[in-house]
């Protein structure tokens, strides 16, 4: 059996949240970059390309150029009719100016991120957003980066502020229709698990621990979501490039270069998708997606030439056999058509 890729223009329900959103969704952090051949234009290019080819999900955040993904995005949307689409951006750090006499970032917005969980932040940083985009609401408020790798030793005290603050903040936002849905953006499955005990949201935005080289540990949060009717949205479907470019020497896995381990696994799938004439970009841009929890994959997208490339690779067909293959390799924990798939 053979399936037939998927379209960017189809939506997927977010859980029991109400809405829909694009399985193809539009990551934003590549807008916030400031360096040659990236500004207004080249963004507002990308964005249209993305919204002819019927894409309506667009995610953003504060800390992604310190501002300027949400400027960029927030120009465009005022050009197309609002209701069409459906925007996310993100909490749990504030923006200041950045200090005079102190060396000034040249690739972001001359601002600095603070962390702060605080109901009152909340408040203040959806208020920030709003002026920073143009727009006059959110529709998915996510609470951003409550993970070890940013906080380290100080986990569990901004963990507490997060649930007593933050969380409380999105809940009341929620239910006085400000946003139409919460949840939780990170890169740390344990994470979201205690959040989905602790907290009450609509989605987990779980970034590279959803893909073909990282989904080991994704499998209880799926169970978990699944029982609950909570929606996952897979970012960084390629692992920071690796499992777009193949284990060649620019290759990058969360954002370094990968260890032996990691470039021998991607070569191993590489010669598998080789096998059965699949672009190993079509493998992963694919692969969440065949799970009913998933509602939307979301890579990051630095020009139009690369958004073209990814909806063709999610447009590919993928047999079955393949993902059979990956699996009886030991590659695979989980596939799309598995039995134990839902």
């Amino acid at each position: 059996m053979t399936s037939s890729g998927y379209s960017p223009a189809v939506t997927r329900p977010l859980g029991s949240a109400g809405l829909s959103v694009s399985q193809l969704g539009y990551g934003g952090s590549a807008l916030g970059r400031l360096q040659a051949g990236q500004n207004e234009a080249t963004a507002n290019v990308s964005l249209e390309a993305a919204w002819m080819r019927g894409m309506r999900y667009v995610d953003s955040a504060p800390s992604y150029g310190r501002g300027l993904s949400e400027h960029r995005i927030g120009a465009f949307l005022r050009q197309v009719p609002r209701d069409e689409c459906v925007l996310s951006t993100k909490v749990g750090r504030l923006l200041t100016p950045w200090p005079r006499g102190k060396a000034a970032p040249t690739d972001t917005l001359r601002f600095e991120a603070h962390f702060d969980y605080s109901y009152d932040a909340t408040l203040r940083s959806v208020e920030d957003s709003l002026q920073r985009l143009g727009l006059d609401r959110i529709d998915l408020l996510t609470l951003h980066d409550l993970s070890p790798r940013w906080h380290g030793a100080e986990l569990e005290q901004r963990f507490a502020e997060a649930m007593d603050g933050a969380q409380r903040a999105l809940v009341d936002l929620r239910a006085q229709g400000v946003v139409r849905a919460i949840g939780v953006g990170v890169n740390d499955v344990d994470v979201c698990m205690r959040c989905l005990a602790a907290g009450d949201f609509d989605y987990f935005m779980l970034a590279g621990r959803l893909t073909l080289l990282d989904h080991q540990g994704a499998l209880p949060l799926l169970q978990a979501c699944a029982a609950r009717d909570v929606a996952l949205l897979a970012a960084a479907p390629f692992n920071s490039g690796i499992l777009a470019t193949g284990a060649d020497a620019s290759a990058r896995f969360f954002y370094a270069a990968p260890p032996p381990e990691i470039l021998e696994r991607t070569r191993h799938i590489s010669r598998l998708c080789a096998e059965h004439g699949v672009a190993l970009g079509a493998a992963a841009v694919q692969f969440a997606l065949g799970h009913p929890v998933v509602a939307s994959v979301v890579p990051s997208f630095q020009n139009e030439a690369q958004l073209a490339e990814v909806c063709e690779w999610m447009a590919a067909p993928i047999p079955e056999a393949l993902w059979q293959a990956l699996s009886a390799a030991g590659l695979l924990h989980w596939y799309p058509g598995a039995p134990d798939a839902g």
